[in-house]
């Protein structure tokens, strides 16, 4: 787990770059998530219990362009599209089919898609 930890921080660092290149401002929003945590906004309708968050291989980023804070996703999508473009296990969270999160940049141990 730790060689995958190590590929997602650096592939993070990446994608933060990747972001100013396209534009966007970041700053950090949820990288680390406890499983009470987890759970908590899985029992309230906003996450799920299994999160990647967890294990440390999914990070949430606040993205602003031109000052604004980007809160519809859907906005990023050339963002998302690069880090899946990574390899068959990085996931962006604006694919999701229940609560899309399009702020949400992750890498499936498993290559299961959420």
């Amino acid at each position: 787990m730790s060689l995958l930890q190590e590929e997602f921080a650096q592939s993070a660092a990446k994608l933060i770059q990747k972001a100013a290149e396209l534009g966007y401002t970041v700053t950090f929003g949820e990288a680390w998530r406890t499983p009470q945590q987890a759970q908590w906004d899985a029992d309230h309708g906003s996450g799920i219990s299994h999160s990647l968050h967890i294990e440390r291989l999914a990070i949430d980023l606040n993205c602003f362009k031109n000052g604004t804070l980007i809160r519809d996703g859907s906005q990023l999508k050339d963002l998302g599209e690069w880090w899946k473009s990574l390899g068959p296990k990085y996931r962006w969270g604006g694919d999701f089919q229940h609560l899309p999160d399009g702020n949400h940049f992750s890498l499936t141990p498993d290559g299961v898609r959420a």
